[in-house]
């Protein structure tokens, strides 16, 4: 009753001075009517165009930049409330102060991790996106946030990005189909979805200076659809931009991505938001597509708190609008965009009121881990594991916390359960030895949030390995446990890897284990491909991922057969770093170019980086150099048997065509198959992949049932993009449908026509 009462007030404070204001722009309400941007039985745009009606220059420019370090000012005269943000994507980040990035002390803000947006790639279930988006749209909007920075969507480009963690893997219809329901499942919740990192930004070494060079085919088809199905199927409300430049000018102030594709081609009407100290230069600012800007001056630890009035969005805008410089057209877009922000989200009073670390929540983490799981080898049914004997549990990562760490994406939790944890737990009868194995990272904190662990060893790692060995010759089972973690250099933001391999002598400790262990699973800890030299020497390999809040049970789930393995691979898994594309310090990480070096008003190194491999990234550039993969893309066993049937077609390419495909689970053992549909181009005008992902279904079956899953395809499935005539074009002639189970193991074909 009270909060309904100081809401009454407010909106009665808001009518008295938007119509009394002396001086006020715009329409006054007449009597005792409220003012149209107050009564939310009226559209969005109604609102919004009464609110911009009231405003004042200087409110206009105030609302589209920072106030503090994740706020933007509201307008206070009408009753706008200030908008607040927040990172993600795999949680609610712990607060921080007003102007710095330490810690505010709170003792309520400890989250539900949830898994890294790899592992929900890897599930490659839509469904499973929903709830993933409508859970952490829930926390955030309990934490009254208004923006949830993420989901990104940056294709994975090199395995050494120290940042694909946060991504959707190297192919960009399976990152599309997933960030759809993501961004719809945060938006239900009155919170906005700000899709990134637009566009192009698919490294962390001199993410901020790096200028890509690639051709418009490449762009449209690889790196721009899943930002596209964000906006024109998700109807994100938000889209960050990128570091990196592209064309000459930085992407969070680029004419051709922003202006010309985002907000024309694409028809975004939400609010262009700039990755914090993304902003560079107030002209190109205004000119170019940015609507609100964040982190300008203010992102650098020592920076006065008062700065923010001197964003390039904020008095240098005001004042250039003021002296005609700059015309109320652009201001008034930008405004516009911000304004139906607000309404979108802090001024929708009719939106839930969320919750956080709720046991539902808790439940979808868990669900949506085990669900992610990639069973890559499981020779002589090693798994699942029976509940009995000995099991020797090896690695560092069986008993180190992974949701502190990785850059903005870090997390301070309620509880992560280990994977050593989930692994007493469930198997319970057995008897569970722990040996360390190796030493990787043992600081524990970042950001001012410390996992509270003591990590330290004093064994050397001879010593290590010699104990875990004696330990395996022991055992009935060996569990190694490694991987990356979220330290510098490795899966965190700011830095790539400077290495392919696994660190600190992982690869020695697995071979010492395999020639003595009896039975031996590895679990790979990362969110990006490894080199796996050990590969034909263990019979079971697991990827595990980041799996968050409920690491320990979604891993022991697996393992224990309570679920059976479904994940599939997001990126392709080779066999050494040259095996990848990014070959030429050209490609990766780029070279510096000092005739670029003065950029706007700054003077800094521009590193030059070319995607000459074109549209040759991930599976398609495998495909294309005949490169066997170690694990290919789209691959991942089942404890049970599935066969594809022969598929049957209707309709056309025109109208839509649809493979009604049967698939039967062979096993004894109840399991879901993704049965994956690719397309190969006969004769063409341009140079093809080999094939190319354009349609999958998750399906589950009981064991000795039958389903129809059915995949429909229409002409953007076989089109290509036209650079010269910057359109999309669908080439009449032969094609075909692979289907199968892995981007390698493809058994039925269905040629067609166009």
């Amino acid at each position: 009753m009270k909060t309904r009462l100081i809401l009454s007030l407010m909106l009665v404070v808001a009518w008295a001075t938007a119509c009394g204001q002396p001086g006020q722009r715009g329409k006054q309400a007449a009597g005792n009517d409220v003012p149209v941007f107050l009564d939310d039985s009226k559209s969005i745009d109604e609102r919004v165009e009464d609110a911009l009606s009231r405003m004042t220059v200087e409110e206009k420019v105030a609302i589209l930049h920072a106030q503090s370090k994740f706020s933007s000012a509201g307008v206070p005269r009408l009753g706008i409330p200030e908008l607040w943000t927040t990172d993600g994507p795999h949680g609610i980040r712990p607060e921080v102060l007003w102007d710095k990035w330490s810690q505010a002390g709170w003792t309520s803000d400890s989250c539900t991790a949830f898994p890294a947006l790899t592992a929900l790639a890897a599930s490659w279930d839509p469904d499973l996106a929903k709830l993933y988006g409508v859970s952490i749209g829930q926390e955030a909007r309990y934490r009254k946030k208004d923006v949830l920075l993420g989901p990104g969507v940056n294709i994975c480009r090199t395995p050494l990005n120290g940042r694909s963690f946060e991504y959707m893997g190297e192919d960009p219809f399976l990152s599309s189909t997933m960030v759809v329901p993501y961004v719809q499942g945060v938006q239900s919740n009155g919170v906005a979805a700000c899709v990134k990192h637009y566009a192009l930004n698919n490294q962390e070494t001199n993410r901020f200076v790096t200028h890509v060079k690639v051709d418009d085919r490449t762009l449209y088809e690889i790196y721009l659809p899943a930002f596209k199905a964000a906006v024109q199927k998700g109807g994100a409300w938000a889209i960050m931009g990128s570091y990196n430049l592209y064309n000459g000018q930085w992407c969070c102030q680029n004419e051709y991505t922003l202006n010309g594709i985002l907000k024309g081609e694409w028809g975004f009407d939400g609010v262009v938001i700039s990755d914090w100290g993304g902003a560079h230069d107030t002209d190109q600012c205004v000119e170019h597509g940015l609507d609100l800007e964040f982190g300008t001056v203010t992102n650098n630890p020592s920076a006065a708190s008062n700065t923010y009035a001197n964003y390039y969005l904020a008095s240098p805008y005001l004042e250039g609008v003021k002296s005609g410089k700059y015309d109320m057209k652009t201001l008034d877009d930008k405004a516009r965009r911000v304004l139906r922000l607000f309404f979108r989200t802090v001024m929708d009073k009719n939106r839930p009121y969320g919750s956080f670390v709720s046991p539902e929540h808790i439940a979808a983490a868990r669900k949506i881990g085990s669900e992610s799981i990639v069973l890559l080898k499981n020779d002589g049914g090693v798994l699942p594991l029976k509940d009995e004997g000995r099991i020797l549990v090896v690695g560092e990562n069986a008993v180190k916390m992974m949701t502190v760490g990785g850059g903005s994406s870090s997390l301070k939790v309620k509880k992560e359960y280990s994977p050593l944890e989930g692994i007493r737990e469930r198997f319970s009868n057995a008897e569970i030895v722990y040996e360390r194995g190796y030493v990787g990272d043992v600081s524990g904190q970042f950001d001012g949030v410390s996992t509270g662990q003591d990590l330290d060893e004093t064994r050397s790692a001879a010593q290590l390995i010699a104990d875990a060995v004696a330990a395996a010759g022991e055992a009935d089972c060996v569990i190694f446990i490694g991987g990356l973690n979220k330290s510098t250099f490795q899966d965190a933001e700011g830095a790539d890897r400077q290495s392919y391999e696994l660190p600190y002598g992982q690869d020695a400790v697995i071979e010492a284990l395999a020639a003595v262990a009896r039975k031996m699973v590895v679990i790979n800890i990362s969110g990006n491909a490894v080199a796996m030299p050990w590969a034909g020497k263990v019979p079971a390999i697991v990827q595990g991922w980041y799996l968050g809040s409920e690491a320990g049970h979604s891993l022991a789930d697996v393992l224990s057969g309570d679920v059976n393995p479904s994940g599939k691979l997001p990126f392709t898994i080779g066999a050494q770093l040259s095996d990848y594309p990014a070959r030429t310090e050209a490609q990766y990480p780029g070279i510096p170019r000092p005739e670029m070096s003065k950029m706007g008003l700054q003077d800094v190194t521009i590193y030059d980086e070319e995607y000459s491999e074109g549209i040759f990234v991930g599976y398609r550039w495998f495909d294309h150099e005949s490169i066997a993969p170690t694990f290919a893309f789209g691959h991942g066993l089942s404890y049970t048997s599935f066969e594809i049937g022969d598929p049957k077609v209707s309709g056309s390419i025109g109208k839509g065509l649809t493979f009604s495909i049967p698939v039967t689970n062979t096993g004894k053992v109840a399991g879901a198959e993704v049965v994956q549909l690719y397309i190969s181009a006969g004769d063409s005008a341009v140079e093809r992949a080999p094939k190319e992902l354009k349609g999958f279904s998750k399906v589950y079956l009981e064991p000795g049932k039958t389903a129809t899953v059915k995949i429909t395809i229409d002409k953007e499935a076989i089109s290509y993009f036209d650079a010269d005539k910057h359109e999309w074009v669908a080439a009449k002639g032969d094609y075909s449908a692979l289907i199968g189970t892995s981007s390698d193991a493809l058994s039925k074909t269905v040629e067609f026509k166009y």
